[in-house]
């Protein structure tokens, strides 16, 4: 199988690249996956089944995975695991959580752009997506829009410690101080960048 962009991993949005993981994987199957996420004790793919319907697979260690049912046909792109929490993001603006990677419930995000990044700091959720699309929420249940700056697509969201930054479509990059109020700050290239990694003292 391939990823067809970065994922989360761990908790404040850790993100490893596609390469480094899908090595790691011996996994098979005809479903499309499209991201992951890693909470310190357990791994989340998700993605797309042929025929339409939202992918969840788990796994304890990478090797032995397990389906979910997602409850949704929407195709899920981006999944973040932080504490007891999992957010799961996809098409028409679909937001999943749980508690545990094993039963998902639908909230309600307010938007019908396909979210396709998830991330948690300290105190809140935040997602990014098409069309400059950005929310946040303090719980993953109730979600506020915020405003961007930006009407490019956004594909990944991580925290760095001291702020959000987020990437996108035309070498799109935004911080935060707080997910509620972004900057947009110059990249130096018009290439489309597709994940963002915190790492000690700053981001990569």
């Amino acid at each position: 199988f391939a990823f067809e962009k970065p994922f989360q991993s761990q908790s404040h949005g850790r993100l490893h690249s596609n390469r480094e993981v899908s090595s790691q994987w011996p996994f098979f199957t005809t479903e499309r996956l499209l991201g992951a996420g890693w909470d310190g004790s357990q791994w989340v793919a998700v993605g797309t089944a042929v025929g339409g319907s939202g992918t969840i697979l788990t796994s304890p260690a990478g090797v032995t995975w397990t389906a979910r049912t997602s409850g949704t046909t929407s195709s899920l792109r981006g999944v973040g695991g932080a504490g007891a929490q999992w957010v799961i993001v996809g098409e028409s603006g679909t937001i999943l959580t749980s508690p545990d990677g094993v039963t998902w419930t639908a909230r309600t995000s307010g938007t019908t752009e396909t979210l396709l990044g998830a991330a948690r700091d300290d105190s809140q959720w935040v997602t990014v997506g098409n069309g400059g699309t950005v929310q946040t929420s303090p719980d993953g249940v109730t979600w506020t829009a915020r405003t961007s700056g930006t009407t490019e697509d956004l594909f990944e969201v991580a925290w760095d410690g001291s702020q959000w930054v987020t990437v996108g479509v035309s070498g799109t990059i935004l911080t935060s101080p707080d997910g509620v109020t972004w900057t947009t700050r110059t990249s130096g290239t018009t290439n489309t960048l597709l994940g963002v990694s915190p790492k000690v003292g700053g981001v990569l």
